[in-house]
């Protein structure tokens, strides 16, 4: 039996703190015992959000990581790094101090290292810990950490649900990891103040960095780039290797003073709560409700979202913060009289199942063996059908001396009338894993009127959606957390086999709990028509999502399984001659090993050292190697294959369920607050489709025998949404008479004629358009275009005087969004813009741009909802054959039969053009073909 792999979760702590600062940790406040004035605010946040994550990331080892005072390395090299960043806000200092001390209370390790950054630090623990066959999950909003990425080391950003893996790296930034190294040095960076190339932006770095395949390439040509970035980049070539060293991640640091067992993880293992020490410092800064819990006094106000059930996300996204004590009105908490039930005998199921039948509203919940909706089969039900009250039905607890329990098989025999009865009306948290997890044993769920989940993600984006922490802040309840009945890591337990008695409290409390919530949240949907019909629209896409993720999509598994052989046998027969070459066998990962047969054995060239003086081997390193010796050569291609078999061509196969060879990736709707989509398993957003690599996975997205694939995706939707929004004459004009709009903009902004805009004119104002709809500033219009500050802005000020509708809608919005701290699409979804009300600097220019771009955004997966429901809704009334597969972006995705496809063509683009009536027309065009990739 092979080993379970560990896993190291880092936190980027300095990240964490300016996020809780600014996300309304500067407004709370406490009067110390000697008169003393402390901000709390992003303190209790960091609290939330170092729980959130740790039950959302299971992990064996732990380290929160912090800036420490003082310069650092890099300050020596160029005193000028980071000095134009803002000073630290005097009320976030103060709270420093108290944040690491209740960090280390919680059960982390805090690290603050002097001389390093934060980055340093984890990027020493996350290579050491990779190179050891650990799993490493990084925690931050800063893309810098992108160039750690590698089949090992993820990074994850819990603000926006992003997911920089190799794939995701690849999608968002169009470069493989292994290059963002370089990517950073030829863009510089400007909140770091480390200066890149003049006037080369990202589209022109991936575009060297693609062409020539690292940085030192493109170096070795710079006489052959031609134009006015061609002249930057000779000119720049002095300070590339200075801003290289500012850039790069130091992954050896000595931490041998923190961390005395390293390279082994020992010190850093999970640890326990601290409970007496929590209790005192919640007191102590005015946490009184998490205080009360710890101390069992009464239910906390503000413990974040509860781990996940066996099987099931209690929570689809880590959120920020919860509130910092229940709303007055908020119920007590009830102890005493809860009335929970288990059912055992027959006769009480009979009384139960009159008691549902009777209902008005039923919360149900079902406990699982898996967190995998397709595979999961139940271990439990419950129900609960007035506040207070609720039943568990144990089916498939197998520990030992377990009770004997009704048959499952007839128990949902005798549940499936009701729990198919659309009249019946039903309330459930996350309620589309249930009914997958009802399907599975063959009862498709109807009559679910409501979802807690949605509910708080209408109500609420910016706050966490888990039950635990819905039951905190509206009930001023808590409850038992999955850990607490099965254990943590290694140790963990399955949920069939927790005592009866146990999961009957915590799954009763569940229902019991996902009723209460519901009976605060539904009067406030109710009493705003706006936010009601956004519940609705998530309610319907809920039921629409089931039918994609059911019906999967077929993957070409033997080409696939072909391939993945081929690069095996291959990357094998790579390792045997680079063997041969050294001499002796090695980890053809470990730049110790690598420095030592490269330059000691072989007696190769030292190209470059790291900024502590060691010998490089990196990827750079490698390719200029290459050219002269064989071993390096081995090795770049060995990677090459390796990432390629890894990311791809072994994983998609495998997310495959075996009893029908297709994919069904999980749809998550409560992530993203511009009310987007998110998937997983595989990931359908982050396909890196600008790449052979990319367009190679899609093509193995198939259509079976007697039948294609067919692909709908929305013409320019933001633009048009932004005429709809801005009431523009000129863009209003352009979308009505069916002109190319990127061309139209090129005529208004060069004052030529429609038909005599150049291709690089369109291109430009291409770029115009887009830029301007997510903020872009002059500065950042020049570095796109390759053009002086000055140009870019006289190009965006013809813009604005074509279009000064456009001008008054972001003047308009910047405004609005400052007032009331939100935006809205045009359908009433609202979209929370946390800290702009307090926002300067830097942090308020990026809230504005997020404020002018999310209604365009949100309107957009407003729309594509709208659409996949009617498409459904059609779909079923005609009873056709075609099925709805995929929705990726602006994009829905259809397996057609081939005598259907006449129809799809015509029908398709007429129900999405026609779901809303905006004041432009809204254009959907279709593709055929017998893969995803040639139906575009």
């Amino acid at each position: 039996m092979s080993e379970t792999v560990k896993t190291l979760l880092l936190v980027d702590g300095s990240s964490y703190l300016y996020r809780a600062f600014f996300a309304g940790g500067e407004t709370m406040s406490i009067t110390l015992p000697d008169g003393t004035v402390q901000k709390t605010g992003a303190i209790r946040i960091m609290i939330n959000m170092m729980n959130s994550l740790r039950k959302e990331v299971p992990a064996d080892y732990v380290a929160c990581v912090f800036d420490a005072k003082g310069p650092t390395f890099r300050d020596a090299i160029y005193p000028q790094y980071k000095a134009h960043r803002d000073p630290m806000p005097d009320d976030l200092r103060s709270q420093i101090a108290p944040i690491h001390e209740v960090v280390r209370h919680l059960g982390w390790t805090v690290l603050d290292v002097p001389g390093v950054e934060a980055d340093d630090v984890i990027g020493t623990l996350a290579v050491t810990a990779a190179n050891q066959g650990i799993e490493v999950i990084v925690s931050s909003g800063d893309k810098d950490l992108a160039q750690l990425v590698n089949e090992r080391i993820t990074i994850i950003d819990t603000m926006n649900g992003k997911r920089r893996d190799l794939a995701g790296v690849q999608a968002e930034f169009g470069i493989p990891a292994h290059l963002m190294l370089d990517y950073q040095n030829l863009v510089g960076d400007t909140v770091d103040n480390v200066p890149g190339v003049p006037k080369v932006g990202p589209k022109t770095a991936v575009k060297w960095l693609l062409e020539y395949g690292s940085l030192q390439a493109v170096v070795d040509n710079a006489d052959k780039i031609g134009g006015v970035v061609g002249e930057n980049l000779r000119k720049t070539l002095d300070w590339l290797p200075t801003g290289r060293s500012l850039l790069t991640i130091k992954t050896d640091c000595d931490l041998k003073d923190w961390l005395p067992d390293l390279p082994a993880m020992d010190s850093i293992a999970v640890g326990a709560e601290d409970t007496g020490a929590l209790v005192t410092f919640y007191e102590k800064y005015g946490f009184k409700g998490l205080a009360k819990s710890l101390s069992g006094a009464s239910a906390d106000a503000g413990t974040p979202a509860a781990a996940p059930k066996a099987g099931k996300a209690k929570a689809s996204a880590p959120g920020l913060f919860d509130e910092a004590e229940p709303a007055a009105a908020a119920p007590a908490p009830r102890a005493s009289n809860l009335a929970y039930d288990t059912i055992l005998t027959w006769e009480m199921f009979d009384t139960w199942l009159a008691k549902l039948e009777a209902a008005e509203l039923v919360a149900l919940d079902t406990e699982t063996t898996s967190l995998d909706e397709m595979r999961a089969e139940i271990v439990g039900i419950s129900f609960s059908v007035e506040p207070g009250q609720a039943a568990y039905i144990p089916v498939s607890h197998r520990y030992p001396d377990a009770p004997e329990q009704l048959n499952r098989e007839e128990v949902l025999a005798k549940l499936k009338p009701w729990l198919e009865n659309p009249k019946a009306l039903k309330l459930g948290q996350h309620m589309k894993y249930d009914r997958h997890v009802f399907a599975n044993h063959g009862i498709e769920v109807q009559g679910y009127a409501h979802d807690t989940m949605l509910q708080s993600y209408v109500l609420e984006v910016h706050m966490p959606h888990g039950l635990s922490s819905l039951a905190d802040r509206h009930l001023g309840r808590s409850g038992i957390t999955y850990e607490d009945l099965c254990g943590k890591g290694a140790n963990q337990i399955p949920f069939d086999q927790v005592d009866i008695a146990k999961a009957a409290e915590y799954s009763c409390e569940d229902s019991d709990q996902t009723l209460d919530v519901h009976r605060v949240l539904w009067p406030q949907l109710q009493a705003n028509d706006k936010l009601k019909f956004i519940y609705e629209l998530e309610i319907a896409s809920s039921e629409t999502l089931y039918r994609i993720e059911r019906n999967g999509v077929l993957i070409d598994a033997p080409t696939l399984a072909k391939q993945s052989h081929e690069l095996g046998q291959r990357i094998l027969q790579l390792e045997t001659e680079a063997y041969e070459i050294a001499g002796q066998p090695f980890n053809l990962s470990s730049p110790k090993q690598l420095g030592e047969i490269f330059f000691d054995k072989l007696g190769m060239p030292v190209v470059k050292k790291t900024a502590t003086g060691a010998r490089s081997t990196d990827e750079e390193v490698l390719e200029k190697l290459a050219e002269d010796y064989p071993l390096p050569a081995k090795l770049l291609e060995h990677r090459g294959l390796a990432k390629l078999k890894g990311t791809y061509t072994d994983k998609l196969a495998q997310l495959a369920l075996p009893s029908d060879g297709r994919v069904h990736t999980h749809y998550a709707q409560a992530v993203a607050v511009t009310g987007r989509l998110s998937s997983n398993d595989p990931n359908l957003q982050n396909i890196p489709i600008r790449t052979a690599e990319g367009r190679r996975v899609r093509e193995a997205f198939v259509a079976p025998a007697g039948s294609v694939i067919a692909s709908a995706d929305y013409s320019q939707i933001e633009l048009r949404i932004m005429a709809h929004i801005s009431d523009d004459a000129a863009l209003l004009k352009a979308f009505h008479d069916g002109l190319d709009v990127h061309r139209a903009t090129a005529a208004e902004v060069f004052g030529v004629p429609v038909d005599q805009v150049s291709s690089e004119q369109r291109r430009y104002a291409k770029v115009i358009n887009f830029g301007l709809i997510y903020g872009m500033s002059a500065f950042g219009l020049a570095r796109n275009l390759g053009i002086d500050n000055t140009a870019a802005k006289n190009y965006i000020a013809r813009y604005f005087e074509r279009y000064p509708g456009v001008k008054t809608y972001m003047e308009t919005t910047r405004e609005l969004a400052k007032s009331q701290g939100y935006v809205e699409t045009v359908f009433g979804r609202r979209l929370q813009l946390a800290g702009i009300k307090t926002a300067k600097g830097a942090q308020l220019a990026g809230l504005e741009r997020a404020a002018i771009n999310a209604p365009m955004q949100g309107t957009a997966a407003d729309l594509i909802k709208l659409s996949m429901n009617k498409v459904q809704q059609v779909l079923d009334a005609e009873k056709r054959a075609t099925k709805m597969i995929m929705q990726v972006h602006d994009e829905l995705v259809f397996e057609v039969p081939d005598h259907e496809v006449e129809w799809l063509k015509t029908e398709i683009p007429r129900l999405m053009a026609g779901v809303a009536d905006l004041k432009v027309p809204l254009l959907a065009e279709v593709g055929v073909g017998p893969n995803w990739d040639k139906a575009h």
